[in-house]
């Protein structure tokens, strides 16, 4: 593998420089801000903490993509994702679902297979079928709200309000390439500041939930 082959993705990037794509650079700032707002809010809620300093490296993960634009920095772009799913569904088992630690583990490490199955099935779909990969996510976090809806109303509410936040940035990621010639920008940088609200209100429904049932 070639880490440093350079990456056109984005209708913004019209060559290889380093600013060649300010906008969908800067906006990784909506990260960094939501990091610290939830930061600020998640004292005492270790997990939660966690998530926001993952948060903020996801930020710092999609700058240097749109920066670098290389193989290296699109690891750099993917890795604090899926940390922050994988260990958002670790919380949400063991917290909400009462879960041991060991149970917990293994229900998340379920994730993996569930988005290699499922991703595929998007792949079709008109618009956001360019992002499949993501969209088993909003699909189980509607699974999931549904599932803890007796249980945990204002928990299952929350998640459908992130899970359609979700679906509002996808749409934005999907419709970038779509939308280069009217908008020469592209839709991508609201795929960050949509993200960015998403996920730091998925940090704080969780945050609300641990604070209302502090024996999980």
């Amino acid at each position: 593998m070639d880490l440093t082959r350079a990456i056109d993705a984005y209708c913004e990037r019209l060559d290889a420089g380093y600013w060649a794509e300010p906008v969908n650079a800067v906006t990784n700032a909506a990260f960094l801000l939501a990091a610290l707002v939830m930061w600020r809010r998640t004292a005492g809620l270790a997990l939660a903490r966690a998530l926001s300093l993952v948060l903020g490296a996801i930020g710092l993960g999609s700058f240097l993509f749109h920066t670098h634009a290389q193989v290296w920095s699109a690891i750099a772009d993917v890795l604090p994702i899926a940390a922050f799913i994988l260990l958002y569904i670790f919380a949400i088992n063991r917290d909400v679902w009462g879960m041991p630690s060991v149970w917990a583990l293994g229900g998340t490490a379920l994730f993996l297979p569930y988005a290699a199955l499922t991703a595929p099935l998007w792949q079709g779909v008109p618009v956001f079928g360019v992002s499949a990969g993501y969209m088993p996510v909003p699909a189980l976090i509607a699974l999931y709200a549904l599932a803890l809806w007796r249980r945990a109303p204002a928990l299952a509410r929350g998640f459908l309000l992130g899970a359609g936040i979700l679906m509002l940035s996808l749409l934005a990621r999907s419709l970038d390439e779509t939308a280069c010639a009217r908008l020469p920008l592209g839709t991508h940088f609201l795929w960050h500041i949509l993200n960015a609200l998403m996920l730091g209100w998925m940090i704080e429904v969780y945050r609300r939930f641990c604070l209302a049932n502090p024996s999980g």
